[in-house]
């Protein structure tokens, strides 16, 4: 039996995927040991599970993205399914129309069985979530939530360490506005991992998801005894005014490099959701470093994974 046949997806206990905070540990480990099997087989053309054929998935972003809604459409079609992109700068959304009226024309032109979607406006999803009879995937809303990067993340420590219990793992970046770290807060906190947060008071939240969360404004204090390092960007999209007056001076404070990640432990790997914006929060030599550096490979990571999350959202209905 594989772990296509022992996944239970009817002990999923949710009909969407609006954040990992609603999740259960058990739940998180079903999607990865669903993800890391079809992680197994990706370079594989000729696996072809064909679990979503005759599925339609609709794929609505409101912000741009280039990693999280490609791979989302590979995804579904490895799958089998059909993928329906609305391109929005083009869409009578432009023109003045509601969310809400977007929503109900297009599920009444296509009855899509999965929409995935991504809006500026924190609660979106779960807005649509309660107007569509189908599974709704957040893509990322506002600084909310962003699951499946969180979960693509979770998946590239573990295939890179095997574990992720008792781990320390250091965020850096923009915190307050990044729904990165919010959902990567919860899963790594369900996942008994421990969490530093490092980053200048102006871009600290006033309050954090989790408990205790440990808190440095020192880069060298923080990476003390750290495993992964997490690299976030400054997220100027989501601020009326950036409180970072030179991104320079940031980039010398907070910006990793190979002499920064030093102060962690000898064998620490970093990491970032991407885009990475050089020259501020990574440096080049530490970006392409293929020893020390897993961009690359959460970047990869996020097709299983988003696989793993449409196979068990529609429970093999298809």
């Amino acid at each position: 039996m594989n772990a296509l046949q022992k996944i239970n997806r009817t002990s999923f206990s949710h009909k969407h995927l609006i954040g990992i905070e609603d999740l259960s540990k058990d739940e998180i480990t079903m999607i990865l040991d669903l993800a890391d099997y079809y992680a197994d087989r990706l370079d594989d053309r000729e696996f072809k599970p064909d679990i979503l054929k005759g599925a339609i998935i609709l794929t609505l972003f409101f912000e741009d993205s280039t990693r999280t809604r490609t791979s989302f459409e590979f995804a579904a079609k490895r799958l089998g399914a059909d993928v329906v992109n609305m391109d929005v700068r083009t869409s009578s959304a432009n023109k003045g129309e509601s969310l809400l009226d977007t929503i109900q024309t297009l599920n009444s032109m296509l009855r899509p069985d999965g929409i995935v979607i991504r809006h500026e406006e924190y609660g979106a999803p779960q807005f649509v979530s309660q107007t569509v009879p189908c599974p709704v995937i957040n893509a990322g809303d506002s600084w909310h939530e962003h699951p499946t990067q969180a979960l693509l993340d979770a998946l590239t420590i573990r295939r890179r360490l095997g574990n992720i219990e008792e781990l320390r793992i250091a965020m850096i970046g923009d915190i307050a506005h990044s729904r990165v770290a919010n959902s990567n807060m919860h899963i790594f906190s369900k996942l008994g991992a421990y969490i530093n947060v490092i980053a200048p008071e102006v871009l600290l939240p006033e309050k954090f998801p989790v408990q205790d969360v440990r808190t440095f404004s020192s880069l060298e204090e923080g990476l003390k005894d750290v495993d992964i390092v997490i690299s976030d960007r400054i997220y100027k999209e989501r601020m009326e005014h950036s409180p970072i007056k030179s991104e320079s001076e940031y980039f010398q404070t907070y910006g990793i490099t190979h002499e920064k990640l030093a102060h962690a432990k000898p064998d620490a790997l970093l990491m970032a959701p991407g885009p990475i914006i050089r020259g501020v929060q990574l440096s080049d030599e530490i970006a392409d470093d293929p020893d020390r550096s897993l961009i690359l490979e959460q970047v990869r990571n996020g097709v299983p994974t988003r696989m793993a999350v449409m196979d068990i959202l529609l429970k093999g209905k298809f």
